[in-house]
């Protein structure tokens, strides 16, 4: 490497060497001048004892001046080696400023995508736009290579395509149907494949209809699991650029902790607001419910549900068989009843239903299959025979909830009292002043006092 300070000496020194050769050619020539001038002239006289001192003045400067001239030379070599290697280092330098210029772009628009996709998965509300955001990412990403995103199902055990994107609007297809299946997703690192045809390619990567084809394939993680893999393919031997496989590993790593927040968020609210036994709603996810109904959905037919003499159940078979009931009953609503019926376990034994445009009349219809679907459920379960009782009433629109439910409970008093094992309308009890109340003190005051409790 050139010093500055080097440099500037050879400067130096070719200054000097200029000078003293110009001083010292002016001091030889002075200095022989006169005694060439005089032996010319001792020797011969004229003309001819001028060329003498010419000669003589010749013979002498010529091998003074090829040595100042070798002397030079060699100077200006030096500093020319000088230059050289100060041409070499500033080409070099400039060439490695470039390198980094590009490295911190390369940075720059990294961190600006990094960022920018960070805010579009902070503002996904759910997974449906979380796999918006991934497919619409695939776009900017790899614009002339098909890409798709395979998720494991909740059972982990099948991969699905979640979102896909290509040139010619083709995915690239990947037959893997399982994580454990994915070389990429069993061992949790990213897979490079220059041709399908190499002897270590992936299996799933032969024979498919495009032919031979390189692949990328980038494995996507949920709370330290892998559940998934970004599947991007190519012609063969082509290769993706380094920031192109950062910038898909930046998104595997923040769709899946994204995706991650939200499961999480989904699973918390569901623990919330379901009943841990059942799976169905809880009271106060029921009451929650019931009021975002529209009134365009009204008029709402409302139930309570018993299951008859659980108490006994439990006592003769144990509270294990009281739970399966419990689960098994659930079940039946789920199954029987319609997608936009709201259901929940109340408490204990008891349960309620609420029948969005829905008469108390169709609702009734809609109770007995669930009794008939219970009881064959009951029989392919091997559970011991047990009825259920239902109370029903009408909702309308603006009326309190409370006295919704105290209506629908009088009825279902009277299913228990009349034997159980049935369906009783309000309506054809002739008022809640009807409803007998014998064996339990003031069952309506109770409900009432247990529903606000619960808020």
């Amino acid at each position: 490497m050139v010093t500055e300070e080097e440099w500037s000496g050879e400067v130096a020194r070719g200054e000097r060497l200029r000078w003293l050769s110009l001083a010292g050619g002016l001091v030889v020539v002075f200095a022989i001048f006169v005694p060439c001038i005089m032996v010319g002239e001792a020797v011969t006289s004229g003309f001819a004892a001028d060329l003498v001192a010419a000669g003589l003045m010749i013979a002498i400067l010529a091998p003074m001046s090829a040595a100042l001239i070798f002397v030079a030379a060699r100077q200006q070599a030096k500093a020319d080696e000088k230059m050289r290697g100060l041409t070499t280092e500033l080409s070099e330098a400039v060439a490695n400023a470039d390198r980094q210029t590009e490295i911190r772009d390369a940075q720059v628009q990294r961190q600006r995508f990094e960022s920018r996709l960070a805010n579009a998965l902070d503002m996904a509300e759910g997974e449906p736009e979380v796999i918006d955001v991934i497919e619409r990412s695939f776009g900017r990403i790899l614009p002339d290579a098909p890409v798709e995103l395979l998720l494991a199902d909740n059972s982990h055990a099948h991969l699905h395509r979640m979102a896909a994107v290509g040139p010619g609007g083709e995915p690239p297809c990947c037959s893997v149907d399982s994580p454990d299946r994915c070389p990429a997703a069993r061992r949790a690192q990213i897979q490079t494949f220059s041709d399908s045809d190499d002897l270590d390619a992936c299996p799933k990567l032969r024979n498919r209809p495009q032919g031979r084809l390189s692949a990328l394939c980038v494995p996507v993680s949920i709370m330290g699991r892998t559940v998934g893999v970004i599947h991007a393919t190519g012609q063969a031997e082509t290769e993706v650029a380094d920031a192109r496989v950062d910038d898909l590993t930046t998104l595997a790593k923040l769709a899946g902790a994204r995706l991650g927040l939200l499961r999480v968020m989904a699973e918390t609210q569901l623990q919330a607001s379901t009943d841990t036994l059942t799976g169905l709603l809880n009271r106060r996810s029921f009451s929650e419910q019931y009021a975002s109904i529209p009134q365009q959905m009204f008029p709402v037919a409302v139930a309570m549900a018993d299951l008859d003499h659980f108490k006994t159940l439990n006592d003769t078979y144990g509270h294990e068989t009281g739970d399966r009931a419990l689960r098994l009953f659930s079940r039946v609503l789920r199954d029987a009843l319609r997608t936009s019926d709201i259901t929940a376990r109340y408490g204990g034994e008891e349960f309620a239903i609420a029948f969005p445009d829905c008469s108390a009349v169709d609702a009734t219809r809609l109770l007995n299959t669930v009794r008939a679907h219970l009881d064959a459920a009951i029989t392919v379960g091997g559970l011991p025979k047990f009825t259920v009782s239902f109370g029903i009433t009408e909702a309308e629109p603006g009326e309190e909830f409370g006295g919704v439910l105290r209506r629908a409970d009088s009825a279902l008093m009277l299913a228990k009292q009349q034997g159980r094992d049935r369906i009783v309308l309000h309506e054809s009890m002739g008022g809640e002043d009807a409803v007998p109340t014998e064996g339990r003190s003031d069952p309506l005051k109770s409900l009432e006092e247990d529903f606000f409790a619960s808020d």
